[in-house]
């Protein structure tokens, strides 16, 4: 038979299915995958089960509810001072997934280069390729994942589409300074070029940092598209309700990619969120100083074991280096030993580059209750105190 598609033939199964999957069969404590294990606020599933009885369950407008649509207008403005066009700037799409490869398909022709930051979300070099663009690849470096400013600027050129940027970003936990953020808009008005600003963790940050929309820069607005999450936003990853804000017409575009895609999302969801986007800000600032506790109660427990930890400013992730710890085997070894012989699953970081990755690196998920997290750094304490570090099998 003729084969099937060659680049999703030869994508192997995520690194996220695989440890998961291994959690699963060893009973360990999953700090992989990114996603909190409690429901999300109470008023908001509410809202969304009293839209259920509201009669109004057939399909909602292609580019989302007006009640959402108008909502994440007003969070623009409210946050950020952007000023959004409710009808002709924002697209709800069906998750921040869908929003990416939208925004994507919007802008990209075959033979476009498109400027990526390692290390990834994994999403995005798949749909690059599928649309037929070139990737162009800038790392940053652990610890301290500074940008590379001439790196990036050598990696711009006459046939640059776009920079996919993901700030707060999965998965260092970095937040762009808006000293980077300027030197960034400087190279897109250079080369004319756009920004896919993936933004899901907006909320998710730091006392010492800020989250500066690239948006928000001069002259950006018109080369943006800023995508935000719901399920980050509010804790509820299932319901996989994403929004784009950019200029109309970039946004009519992405509208059309989504009609391809999924053409809507469920509408009871939808003005569950446009209520939640409502919420007053002591919800939002409390989200983020919840969330910052369990990090440095993951932090903490990680350096009393002897792990090497670095900064996470955003985001529901810790990277830490294991290689004080004298085991002999790298990072996707590592993630199997911890998961296997601790009963404690992480992320092998060298997953989210392409090539020659660093290998002694791993990604804890804190967005869980504190108990879970104390109950893995016990975990990880008896392991560690107990036998020698050697490398899985």
């Amino acid at each position: 038979m003729k084969p099937a598609n060659t680049l999703l033939a030869q994508t192997g199964t995520t690194i996220f299915t695989v440890m998961s999957a291994l959690a699963m069969q060893h009973g360990a404590i999953n700090l992989g995958q990114g996603f909190p294990d409690t429901e999300g606020p109470e008023d908001v599933v509410r809202a969304a089960a009293a839209a259920l009885l509201d009669q109004r369950n057939q399909y909602p407008p292609l580019t989302g509810t007006p009640e959402l649509r108008q909502a994440v207008a007003a969070a623009n403005a409210r946050f950020y001072g952007l000023s959004i066009d409710p009808d002709s700037g924002v697209c709800v799409t069906s998750g921040a997934t869908e929003a990416i490869t939208a925004c994507l398909m919007a802008l990209l022709n075959p033979g476009d280069e498109v400027v990526l930051i390692e290390p990834l979300y994994d999403t995005y070099l798949p749909v690059v390729k599928l649309l037929g663009a070139i990737p162009r690849l800038v790392r940053l470096e652990p610890p301290g994942w500074a940008l590379p400013r001439a790196e990036l600027a050598a990696a711009f050129g006459p046939k640059t589409k776009l920079l996919l940027l993901n700030s707060p970003m999965n998965p260092t936990g970095k937040v762009f300074t808006q000293e980077e953020l300027d030197f960034i808009a400087g190279l897109l008005r250079q080369h004319d070029a756009y920004a896919v600003c993936d933004e899901v963790y907006e909320h998710l940050v730091f006392a010492g940092a800020r989250h500066m929309p690239l948006m928000t820069l001069p002259g950006m607005a018109e080369r943006c598209l800023r995508i935000g999450s719901a399920g980050k936003t509010f804790s509820l990853t299932g319901w996989k309700v994403g929004y784009v804000s950019g200029p109309a017409a970039l946004i009519s575009l992405v509208a059309k990619a989504h009609q391809n895609l999924t053409f809507t999302t469920a509408p009871n969801l939808q003005r569950a969120v446009a209520y939640g986007l409502g919420k007053p800000d002591e919800y939002f600032a409390g989200l983020a100083g919840a969330l910052q506790a369990k990090r440095d109660l993951l932090d903490t427990g990680l350096r009393r074991l002897g792990f090497a930890t670095l900064p996470a400013n955003g985001s529901y992730f810790i990277t830490a280096d294991f290689s004080s710890l004298g085991f002999a085997g790298d990072d996707v070894a590592f993630c199997r030993a911890i998961t296997e012989q601790a009963g404690v699953t992480a992320i092998p970081v060298s997953a989210f580059y392409v090539d020659a990755p660093p290998r002694h690196y791993a990604r804890f998920a804190f967005c869980k209750q504190d108990e879970v997290l104390q109950a893995a750094l016990q975990r990880l304490e008896r392991w560690v105190a107990s036998r020698p570090l050697t490398a899985s099998p």
